[in-house]
């Protein structure tokens, strides 16, 4: 059995951040995303690997560092790419690991489906001003962190403005990797709040049974251990049918993530916690606001992983912990400090294509720096950041 280490504490964020934050509540409703957890939100402890899980993980990151190619049928076959490297940690390859009970060529299968799936999908070349018009209701939000530090993804169904689409599939895996651009250190997984309370204009908030089941497949195959707690409200008759027609589908170990109906506030800080669900936090989505802070926020911290992941020697398996600044050296034991022989220039994020980036991509380019909050009262300022087939699986 793997040993739990001592519960840690997420560091507190700095006096500026706390001052910033203060002066957006005083001045109104938040419009921005918010960039810390609070100073007493407590990440899950992490577990030692056993002898047995330590020789399993070995054996995977031997493999993986040995691929000559990804496979496809698209015509998107090829060898890794530094993304590609980037992503490969050794906390994403320990999920698959646990994904799969430790089944070391099951974790491998998964982890080679799941790069063929990023290339054939194009989750990195989904783009902010793609997705936009999807959220311009705001039926998508990421806002505040739950009291492990987990990130907090608000859906709300409600607010729904398109038909269905792949589109709105596209919508959720580019929040997801948002979701996961905002995680701070010593977290991997998120909160999601789901509130089907309906509107005037939408009565029935259900998706369809089709698209359900492609999300489904889509996070329990290619984001697994990614979930930590589903807390979800107002939910009618109809609503919790469709929950009973979709949970044959559903991991049994993820069923015992889902909260319903429950006081929210045991589980995120009142502070951080939307009215919407009972909480203190006053939030209005504006999405001229909320949209073009929420990708400059997510950049600069992409940006900064980057830029460390470059100063470790770019390597497949590195820490996920020295990326978000939380250890100084990664598994290469190199110090930014010793850069010396390293390469000088960080990885790029992948750029968007030309055709598809001619108002928003700016946005999302720009650094916190450049939203005014004198213009809109709640957009972020710099200080605000933190810089640095079937098998047996579980999901989250």
């Amino acid at each position: 059995m793997a040993t739990a280490v001592a519960d840690t504490q997420l560091p507190a964020p700095p006096k500026e951040v706390v001052a910033v934050q203060e002066k957006l509540e005083a001045s109104g409703p938040l419009k921005v995303p918010l960039a810390s957890p609070t100073s007493d939100s407590h990440p899950p402890a992490r577990a030692t690997l056993t002898t047995d899980q330590q020789e399993k993980y070995d054996w995977l990151l031997a493999q993986v560092q040995g691929w000559t190619e990804i496979p496809s049928t698209k015509g998107k076959a090829g060898p890794l790419t530094d993304s590609e490297k980037f992503w490969l940690t050794k906390d994403c390859l320990l999920r698959y690991l646990r994904a799969t009970k430790w089944h070391k060529e099951s974790a491998e299968k998964r982890l080679l489906d799941t790069l063929t799936w990023r290339r054939e999908y194009g989750v990195e070349e989904l783009t902010a001003d793609h997705i936009s018009p999807e959220n311009e209701t705001g039926k998508q939000i990421l806002l505040g962190f739950d009291k492990e530090g987990r990130p907090c993804h608000y859906l709300n169904p409600g607010r729904q403005n398109t038909n269905p689409s792949p589109r709105q599939v596209q919508h959720l895996v580019f929040m997801v990797e948002r979701v996961i651009d905002l995680m701070p250190a010593q977290q991997e997984s998120l909160s999601l709040m789901i509130n089907f309370q309906s509107t005037a204009n939408r009565s029935n908030t259900t998706p369809g049974m089709g698209l359900a089941r492609e999300v489904l497949h889509i996070l329990q195959n290619h984001y697994p251990e990614r979930l930590g707690k589903a807390l979800i409200i107002h939910t009618p008759w109809f609503v919790r049918a469709f929950f009973k027609l979709i949970t044959p589908f559903i991991d049994p170990h993820t069923r015992e993530k889902l909260k319903f109906n429950e006081d929210m506030n045991q589980y995120v800080p009142s502070e951080q916690l939307w009215t919407e669900f009972n909480g203190k936090l006053e939030f209005e989505y504006d999405h001229a606001s909320y949209w073009p802070a929420l990708q400059a926020l997510c950049h600069e911290k992409r940006e900064a992983r980057l830029k460390l992941w470059t100063a470790g020697g770019q390597q497949i398996g590195e820490l996920e912990d020295y990326l978000a600044g939380h250890v100084p050296v990664g598994v290469a034991g190199v110090k930014p400090a010793e850069e010396k022989a390293l390469p000088s220039e960080p990885l790029a994020v992948p750029a968007p294509p030309a055709k598809d980036t001619p108002e928003v991509a700016k946005p999302v380019e720009a650094k916190l720096e450049d939203l005014k909050l004198e213009e809109a009262k709640p957009e972020v300022k710099p200080e605000v950041v933190s810089k640095p087939a079937q098998e047996t699986v579980t999901t989250a």
